[in-house]
């Protein structure tokens, strides 16, 4: 189940057809609650999801015990950033839709939030169950270039495009591998 946030009014506004953070949470409870595994795909996390607000959503998370959290800042397509800047104003929430005025601002955005969950899952002691899901042009050669260690930089990049999930065995006790490389 996705949980991008803990922050219904944003949801509201990105995703107004979705069940409301607050009930996907519980949602989620109930099932852990029920035995049965979770997965939570923490996606698309928003502009305007500071360190705080990303902090709270993988903390509540983290009290899930999930078998895998997957992260994917949100990349829009088409016209969805003026339907969001129209919805956010009829409710007056300031919005940061500049990181979709062009490419390197939206590249700039999804870094810093890639790199922001992945600091967090450390100090949450959660990062070997945390796969980042980039948007495949952050891997592009513009980007690299603009990196200032691109080796560094590529090579960070493709080991969480290929990370390992747990998967739990038939009596949910130890967890075996399972690639999920990404093609």
């Amino acid at each position: 189940m996705s949980l991008p946030t803990l922050r219904n009014d944003l949801s509201k506004i990105y995703e107004p057809k979705a069940p409301a953070p607050t009930q996907r949470l519980a949602t989620l409870v109930a099932a852990k609650r029920a035995g049965l595994h979770v997965f939570v795909a923490m996606a698309p996390t928003y502009p305007e999801s500071e360190s705080t607000d990303l902090k709270a959503t993988l903390r509540a998370i983290a009290e899930l015990d999930p078998i895998t959290v997957f992260h994917e800042p949100i990349n829009l397509r088409a016209d969805n950033a003026v339907r969001i800047a129209q919805a956010a104003s009829s409710v007056g929430i300031p919005m940061r839709t500049q990181v979709f005025h062009t490419r390197e601002a939206w590249r700039a955005y999804a870094l810093e939030a890639l790199q922001s969950v992945w600091s967090i899952s450390r100090e949450l002691r959660i990062r070997e169950r945390v796969h980042l899901w980039p948007d495949k042009t952050l891997g592009a050669k513009q980007v690299v270039l603009s990196m200032s260690n691109p080796e560094c930089y590529v090579t960070w990049l493709k080991a969480r495009w290929n990370r390992v999930s747990e998967w739990p065995n038939a009596n949910g006790s130890k967890r075996q591998k399972v690639n999920t490389a990404a093609s």
